[in-house]
Formats: C-alpha cells, structure tokens, sequence
C-alpha cells in the first residue's frame, strides 16, 4: 500500500519537486506530542463505540508512546515524502501495528486532527507566555517596591509634563501586561474547543463519541459546526494578535529605556550583563537587548499580518493554503517567548540614577498644573487659572528660573491675599503630596495599588 494517506485515488507517484513544495515536516514536527495525545484519545474513543477492540486501542497507545519516546530521542527518520508529522506518526505506527495502526484514523480527517494539534498547542503556548507575563510583572512590582520614594519626570510628547512616584510609573506596566494577560485568557476560551470529529468537513457516519474525546483531552466545549471546524483559524489569529499587543507593550518599554540610558537622560543604569559593547569604541555600552525587543516587534506584527492575509480570500472548507498558518505563529510565539524572558530579569536589575534625579527633578516645571489646580480651588475659574499659569511659566523662562523663584507679588497678581501661599505649594514634593484622585500618583493610592498587586502576584 501507498504510504501517501490518499494514495488510492492516484496511478503514479508525486513528482519529487511537488513533494519538495508541498512538505511542512520542517516547520509541524513540533505537534509531534498534541498529535500522540489527541490520537491516543481517538483511539481510546474507537474502542468506547465498539469500532476498534480495548486491545488494539491499548496497542495504539503503547505505540504512540514508543513513537514519541523515538522522536523525542532525535531518530525518528524524516522524509519530505511523508508531507506533515500527522502523517510521519501514522506511518510509523502502521509499521509497528500493520493493519491495527490503519484502523486508527478511522472517523477523523486529518483537517480535523490537524486543527485539533494546532489548539492544543496554542493551549499550552497562552498558558506559557501567561506564565512569563506574570514573571515580568512581578519584577515591575518588585521595582516599585525598592523605588516606592523616589520621584520621575512624567512626559507627554516627550517633554517634561507633572512628577509621577517611580512605583506608579512601574505599575503603569503592570497594568498594560495585565490586559495582555486578560486577552490571553479570553483567547483561550475560543482555543479551548474541540475540533476532532468534524472529519473533512461534514461529520462522520460512524457512531464515534465526541464529547468523550473533549473529556480526555480537557477541553471545555465541542465545535458545533462541522463545516466551520476545518477552515476555522479565528483562535490563531486571536492569538497573535495577542501577542502583538505584548510585543508593542514591550517595545514602547524598551524605547524608553533605551532613551533613558543615554548620557542625556542618564535616568537609569542598565545591568553589564543584559548589554553589549562596541568592536571599535572602547568606552560604548549598548542597550541591545532593548534594541532587538523593539526590532523584533515587526516579527510578531508581521505574522499577524501574514496571517490576516492568508485567510483573507479562502472559501469553505479546508484549503491547502491554512498549512501556511504554522510558521506565522511558531515564529510569533518564539519571538515573544524570547523577549519576556530577558525582559524579566532585566527590569529586575536595572536601577534607577537616583542621584541625576533628584538633581534635575525640578527642572521643566513640572509642578505647573499643580500651581494651576491650586488656584481653581481658591475659586478662579480654570481657563484663567491656566492662562495666569502660563503667564508665570513664561516669566520664569525669561529669568532663566523656576516657578518658586519668581517674588511673591507675582503670585499675588493672580490670587490676592494668597500669594505666599500659593508659591509655598510649589515644588515637585509639594506637587506629588498634592495628588489625592483615585488611579493618581498620589503616595496612598500608589502604596495601596502595589500592596493589592503584590497580593495578586504572590
């Protein structure tokens, strides 16, 4: 018989360029386990219906077993002959079991059986990337905690804008790697679904038991809709997109990092071990690690893309073009893999310049809006408290000074009687004392948001 799982239907061999173009060995072999795994509950599935015996079923899965321990050990052989790792196991088995390992795709396709991998695989991967997600937030965390005192410079546009506690600028991260994460488990609702059972397109005429398949492979639901299970990739799609929300997040942190270890900024030292030098000058330290997070955000973006494209046009059902969807999202996962598992480590060790801070902290006015907001609440209406603002901002431009160093008869102008007082509340001390909103860098809501996330993360 053909070792082709059609090869029936056909009187000559595959011409060696189409087996060449058509093969996906190089890039499936890694479903290698989800594949032993779903077709040991197939199996155990047939023998429930009375369509195998308990004992071929209990042969199959030793075999599998066997075939998995030899691909695990490197010498199970490859040939672009055998297209896929579904077919590569099968064959393997059938050599093993002879026409015991051919009753094993009995009630399936290997459309259904190819998606089914697929889920269990992203299954595993959101709960991987979950699991690295957690670790950098925990190191977010643990930065807030030994810089919860220490004041940054918030910016919009990239320009000086109000004083923000460094632990309410770490927790900012945490927050966008927590939505990822809740993207993440909402994706895993849609994966989480079994496709096996729907066979090529239409379901099967044998009495095979899909909801006892679901059971054993512990998946939450059975797709409902034979015709949509072999063409849908909805659940890949998603998750890429998760992914590339990770990727952006990171690479926003890793701009600004980058920027910030400059000699301009010198906010902060990068850790020797997470940064490179340079073949010719001497004295260069590199932020690389930063650098490639942020390049490689175009991977994972351009995997999404790839992805959104190849289904873009494709009717019902299966097409052969979805075995193209495998490489956009192995590259796509171990892209960000790569990155959350320096970027842990590197947050964990990288310090703040305290001492440059604190040195340049009240440069740029950042306590302007506070100086504002303390005149709306003496009852001058906002647009005036605003303009007054700027009036002051741009008098203490011309003497080259700051705001606390303009005469108190400047504040008076703008809130008489309360001049002293209104120029005593300036300074980013008094600024970050003033904040009280809810979400604010105000001292007690950042010590109570990272009091509640060190509860979450423990």
């Amino acid at each position: 018989m053909s070792q082709k799982t059609w090869g029936g239907r056909f009187t000559g061999g595959t011409d060696r360029r189409v087996e060449e173009f058509t093969e996906s060995i190089g890039v499936d072999r890694r479903l290698y386990r989800h594949d032993i795994v779903a077709s040991q509950a197939h199996a155990a599935m047939l023998a429930e219906v009375g369509l195998i015996s308990v004992a071929e079923a209990a042969q199959i899965g030793e075999a599998l077993d066997a075939i998995g321990t030899e691909i695990e050990a490197g010498t199970m052989p490859y040939s672009i002959a055998l297209e896929d790792i579904h077919t590569h196991i099968e064959q393997a088995l059938i050599a093993r079991l002879g026409d015991i390992g051919r009753k094993l795709h009995t009630g399936r396709s290997r459309n259904d059986q190819v998606v089914t991998d697929v889920r269990l695989w992203v299954r595993e991967a959101i709960d991987r990337t979950d699991e690295l997600l957690a670790d950098l937030q925990r190191a977010f965390v643990g930065s807030a905690g030994r810089d919860e005192g220490v004041i940054l410079p918030g910016y919009t546009h990239l320009q000086r804008a109000q004083p923000v506690l460094a632990a309410h600028y770490y927790l900012a991260y945490v927050e966008k790697f927590q939505r990822d994460r809740e993207r993440l488990t909402d994706c895993r609702k849609r994966a989480n679904v079994l496709s096996l059972g729907a066979a090529a397109l239409a379901g099967s005429s044998l009495p095979i038991d899909r909801e006892s398949v679901r059971a054993k492979l512990g998946f939450d639901s059975v797709a409902r809709n034979s015709l949509d299970v072999s063409s849908d990739r909805d659940f890949l799609v998603e998750f890429v997109f998760d992914l590339s929300m990770i990727a952006i997040h990171l690479s926003g942190w890793a701009e600004e990092w980058a920027i910030w270890s400059t000699t301009e900024f010198n906010f902060l030292e990068l850790p020797d071990a997470f940064c490179t030098g340079s073949s010719i000058m001497p004295h260069k330290k590199n932020p690389d690690v930063l650098e490639l997070t942020r390049g490689k955000t175009g991977r994972v973006i351009g995997a999404l893309q790839q992805l959104l494209v190849l289904l873009k046009g494709l009717p019902l059902a299966y097409n052969r073009d979805l075995q193209e969807d495998k490489a956009a999202l192995f590259d796509a996962f171990d892209t960000v893999e790569g990155c959350l598992l320096v970027a842990a480590p590197l947050v964990a060790q990288t310090k703040l310049r305290r001492d440059v801070l604190a040195a340049r902290i009240e440069d740029g006015f950042l306590d302007a809006t506070t100086l504002m907001e303390s005149l709306i609440s003496r009852g001058v209406p906002m647009r005036t408290a605003h303009e007054a603002v700027g009036v002051l901002v741009k008098k203490a431009e011309g003497a080259r000074g700051r705001l606390a160093d303009l005469p108190v008869a400047d504040f008076e102008a703008v809130a008489p009687g309360a001049g002293a007082a209104v120029r005593g509340s300036l300074g980013v001390a008094n600024a970050i004392a003033a904040f009280r909103s809810y979400g604010s860098t105000a001292p007690v809501e950042v010590a109570a948001q990272l009091a509640a996330w060190r509860e979450r993360l423990a």
